[in-house]
């Protein structure tokens, strides 16, 4: 899909997508920080990107790329993508959900009129297992150790992507938590969907009923995480 090696695993997540993206209108488009076309789209992002570090600026471009990729491949085009604060701002009738690790950037994008939770994170850089205890609760800990029958235990890695993927969904759309109502991810709780539906369910622990579901997979030496939609009630 995409000629540089670095994204190589990644787009062929996007050019191969899972059925329950299709199934829920979402789209994945990948970017390397290396890719000659991240370059700024517009003033607006070519003002945020001056500011930054070189490291920083490629993955910031990068980021812009992925998200016009995936919102092209539902249908929308997209110009450039300035910044609202530390958030990216899309024009009317576009949204997107980006994230970035070691010279890679995703986003997923959902189709015209997608009102669902939106959120996804990658991470290329497994987390040792003591950092358990700044993602999980006691009550999550059997993730660990514990799988349902017929599964592997979940990393600490892939709970922490499947996290960060479902914080974006619940802080954005129209039923946004309100800023600071949640302080870490350990204000989250994650529990196995139900065998047909495979995944996570991750909702806030001070609100039960305000859960989405969260898709996780491996994509080459990285965990992929992309929340398909709100949690069944």
């Amino acid at each position: 899909m995409f000629a540089d090696a670095e994204a190589g695993p990644y787009a062929e997540a996007a050019a191969r997508p899972h059925p329950a993206w299709t199934a829920a209108g979402l789209a994945l488009g990948v970017a390397a920080a290396s890719d000659p076309r991240a370059v700024p789209a517009g003033p607006a992002e070519e003002a945020a990107a001056s500011a930054m570090s070189p490291r920083r600026r490629r993955e910031f471009l990068a980021g812009r790329l992925a998200a016009r990729r995936a919102l092209g491949a539902v249908g929308l085009d997209c110009g450039e993508i300035p910044r609202s604060g530390r958030l990216p701002l899309f024009p009317p009738g576009r949204v997107a959900s980006i994230a970035h690790s070691a010279g890679v950037a995703v986003a997923l994008a959902g189709a015209p009129g997608h009102d669902l939770p939106l959120g996804c994170d990658l991470e290329l850089r497994p987390l040792p297992a003591g950092a358990a205890r700044l993602v999980l609760r006691q009550d999550e800990e059997a993730l660990l150790r514990n799988p349902r029958p017929g599964t592997v235990p979940w990393s600490v890695t892939s709970l922490f992507s499947a996290k960060e993927a479902a914080w974006k969904a619940l802080h954005t759309g129209p039923r946004a938590l309100p800023g600071g109502a949640l302080r870490s991810l350990r204000d989250l709780r994650a529990r196995p969907a139900a065998p047909a539906a495979e995944g996570l369910l991750i909702g806030t622990r001070t609100g039960p009923a305000l859960a989405v579901h969260v898709h996780v997979e491996a994509v080459g030496a990285g965990v992929l995480s992309t929340v398909l939609g709100w949690a069944p009630r």
